[in-house]
């Protein structure tokens, strides 16, 4: 018999939205990932939001009978809800309520792990709470509360209070994230520097960017490189992590996995989670990974699409790359234009998307071959770094370099060239 506390999902459909049963689908998936176990649904068609119940005040007194009889412990809605509803539906039903923010919030706070996702979330969680302030006394009450809001009843006065003492731990956390932020940024020029391309994997939460990136690290990153964590549920990766991939040829890129995406993200999670998203924003390639095997995939791909929109991550070259082909009736290893379909998990059609991926960052590469005067060892020691070095020489008049390199060297080194490969 499961000890989860039980929830009822709860859902308004708002002018017959044609995504209405996908995105209570995910309200399904996003309750269980945060540990309770899902004993009903209830939804209702309306055309607009009741303000101050969100539902219809009938449909919410018909929801008591079902927490009695299915012995609910949290009612979970599919839609942020405001300080006014919260407070009224609690009232009424005299239990635990969440929306679809604090749900995720939730989430978010079980599964960071690193100083800086923790800060992000808490961040997060505060400007969520802040202009709830009137109603959150009693919820928190009811839920074992956070430090120092446990008060039920609180007037104006602990209200405005709290409200200021909240303002000023959201400054602080902010501030302790800016330094993080500072690092973060610091490592990145040095990738920059190090003229290796930018490539992340990008997609709807539980596609299985994870275990594509520790294929990927398995097969062609080197004895010193780390795989990540890797689970079967939403949101298992909060933060970023960035891998050298070398391939076979000599070429080398780096490989971020980032933070999966949701419908309806809250906007105070993506603000928090700015600096993590900055890698997104800064790669030269994204890899928008896809659970084709998912019936829901193509609404999940809008959804990571509307995201990159979101956060600017416009104008980046996309590849997509249809993941747990294996699980569904088409022949893998297949590509088709910029389309990839693979099974990760099972490391079928890792080389294809290897050489796709090939093709995209290192198309302004060229082959050229330099002879660079002994005295201009810094021209060498600069290409040994920058450029994949496929034979060296040395002649009378010095170094015979032959390499691949970034066509802005070729032509800043121009008067060192000997022999070049035309198109």
């Amino acid at each position: 018999m499961s000890n989860k506390h039980k929830a009822l999902i709860v859902g308004v459909n708002l002018n017959s939205r044609s995504n209405f049963e996908e995105s209570m689908e995910e309200l399904k998936n996003l309750t269980e990932a945060c540990d309770y176990q899902v004993a009903g649904r209830m939804e209702q068609n309306l055309k607009s939001i009741h303000p101050a119940f969100y539902m219809g005040t009938g449909k919410v007194q018909e929801l008591k009978p079902f927490l009695e009889e299915l012995e609910i412990d949290v009612v979970v809605f599919n839609d942020e809800l405001s300080s006014m509803q919260l407070k009224n539906i609690e009232k009424v039903l005299d239990t635990i309520v969440l929306d679809r923010t604090s749900l995720i919030l939730e989430i978010f706070a079980k599964r960071a792990k690193t100083k800086e996702a923790r800060l992000q979330v808490d961040v997060a969680q505060l400007q969520y709470l802040l202009p709830r302030l009137a109603g959150a006394y009693e919820a928190l009450g009811r839920q074992g509360g956070g430090a120092g809001l446990k008060n039920r009843g609180a007037g104006e006065k602990k209200i405005e209070l709290d409200r200021r003492r909240i303002e000023d731990q959201i400054t602080d956390l902010q501030k302790r994230l800016k330094e993080i932020s500072k690092k973060r940024e610091v490592q990145r020029k040095r990738r920059a520097k190090s003229g290796l391309p930018m490539v992340a994997l990008v997609g709807y939460t539980n596609a299985g960017k994870s275990t594509l990136m520790n294929e990927a690290v398995e097969m062609y990153g080197g004895a010193d490189s780390k795989k990540v964590w890797v689970k079967d549920m939403l949101f298992a990766t909060l933060d970023t992590s960035t891998r050298k991939i070398e391939l076979p040829n000599q070429k080398s890129f780096l490989l971020s996995d980032t933070v999966g995406f949701v419908s309806n993200l809250p906007h105070n999670l993506i603000k928090a989670f700015h600096s993590t998203l900055e890698e997104v924003r800064e790669a030269d390639l994204l890899l928008h990974v896809i659970d084709i095997s998912n019936p829901d995939y193509r609404e999940q791909m809008k959804i990571t699409e509307d995201t990159l929109q979101k956060i600017g991550a416009v104008d980046i070259p996309i590849l997509d790359v249809y993941n747990k082909a294996d699980l569904t009736d088409i022949e893998i290893p297949l590509m088709i234009e910029d389309k990839v379909y693979i099974s990760a998990k099972e490391q079928v059609g890792m080389d294809i998307l290897m050489e796709a991926i090939e093709r995209k960052v290192f198309k302004d590469y060229k082959k050229v071959t330099f002879l660079i005067p002994f005295d201009e060892g810094d021209v060498v020691s600069h290409l040994n770094k920058h450029a994949t070095v496929r034979g060296q020489e040395y002649k009378p008049e010095g170094t015979l370099l032959e390499v691949e390199c970034k066509v802005q060297d070729c032509e800043k080194y121009r008067k060192y060239i000997v022999a070049e490969e035309t198109e």
